[in-house]
């Protein structure tokens, strides 16, 4: 029997042979059915969105500014005002530490003669005096300042109308620590003087805030009102009684109004001159106050309310105007003519009470 030829059935094909059939297959179909390949697109960057800033610009930073002399600091110290009565009479002079008071106020007492309520906060003096009494103007004074008031003593009436007036009292008479008779400076009553830094310590809770401003201070000396708008002076001549006549002379090369107590410049025991930023002249009416003092003058009264004429003299310039003061714990407001406020410069400033009747005040 001839051999049987067995041929392989399609159905037998290796599965590898199928797939790789159809595989090819499909890449002749797609390669001849398939489009020009298109151009590349480059790639677009796109800047990203700033929304711009909703937030205020920081604020200028502005440096704090000493409340009585308006003169800037890096920082101000968290101190009351102290205002300490000093004598100035003959008997008196040189005085200590009136070269770092903020602000110096003269008053006439009796005789004639003038006392100064010297303010003290921005500098702290480490001795000041002579110390002496006070007066019935010194509440009109000093109560504005919600501070404390160092003096020696005085008659009980007057100390009262300065608690009345909010002031903390700190009292020789009244054993307050800090005053001491200093040996050398002259007999009693005129040796008496102070430790400021010891008065400070005693400020209760109710009189150891910072006190408010008192004048309005310009930023700087070419902003206060007398250089802007006053006439030139050289001199301040002051006449308070027939004793007490002081005079200031602007000095230039300190840029200040020098003190002189007639013609005779004012000195303190430093060898320091008495000078001033600021003279400011304020005429005031000079009443009897119906008391009498130990020797059995009668005791004036400086009647500081209502409203008087004024000057203001800063920068070698002086300005005329007014003032006003609307009771004991008022602060007291300068105008000018127009009755724009009147500013002065940055800097310490001495005020003349000026009787309306007896004093005078001569700009030359």
């Amino acid at each position: 029997m001839p051999p049987v030829l067995t041929v392989p059935s399609a159905r037998r094909r290796p599965l590898a042979f199928v797939a790789l059939a159809t595989g090819a297959a499909l890449v002749l179909g797609a390669c001849s059915g398939s489009p020009t390949d298109p151009t590349p697109v480059p790639p677009v960057t796109q800047a990203p969105v700033i929304e711009p800033a909703k937030a205020a610009p920081p604020a200028p930073v502005v440096p704090p500014r000493w409340p009585l002399t308006g003169v800037a600091a890096a920082e101000v110290a968290p101190r009351p005002a102290l205002a300490i009565k000093v004598e100035n009479s003959g008997e008196a002079r040189p005085q200590t530490g009136l070269d770092q008071a903020d602000v110096i106020w003269e008053q006439v007492v009796e005789g004639g003669i003038s006392r100064f309520v010297a303010v003290y906060q921005s500098q702290v003096p480490a001795e000041v005096g002579p110390i002496r009494s006070v007066r019935p103007m010194d509440p009109a004074i000093a109560a504005p300042l919600h501070g404390l008031i160092a003096f020696s003593g005085g008659q009980q009436p007057f100390v009262q109308s300065l608690k009345n007036a909010g002031l903390q009292i700190v009292s020789m008479d009244a054993g307050a620590a800090g005053f001491y008779r200093k040996k050398g400076v002259g007999p009693a009553p005129h040796n008496v003087y102070g430790t400021p830094q010891t008065f400070w310590d005693q400020a209760d809770a109710d009189h150891s805030a910072v006190p408010p401003t008192q004048f309005v201070m310009a930023k700087t000396l070419e902003k206060a009102s007398a250089v802007v708008a006053g006439a030139p002076a050289s001199t301040v001549a002051v006449r308070l009684s027939g004793y007490s006549r002081p005079t200031w002379t602007w000095d230039a090369g300190t840029g200040t109004w020098l003190r002189a107590e007639g013609t005779a410049p004012a000195m303190l025991r430093s060898g320091a001159r008495i000078a001033a930023t600021n003279v400011v002249t304020l005429k005031v009416r000079l009443v009897d106050s119906g008391t009498k003092d130990p020797a059995g003058n009668p005791v004036p009264e400086t009647v500081l309310d209502g409203s008087g004429d004024a000057t203001v003299s800063s920068g070698g310039r002086t300005v005329s105007g007014t003032w006003s003061k609307a009771g004991t714990d008022a602060v007291l407001t300068l105008a000018a003519a127009d009755g724009s406020v009147l500013t002065l410069a940055p800097g310490t400033t001495w005020v003349e009470l000026v009787p309306t009747d007896s004093g005078s005040v001569t700009i030359s």
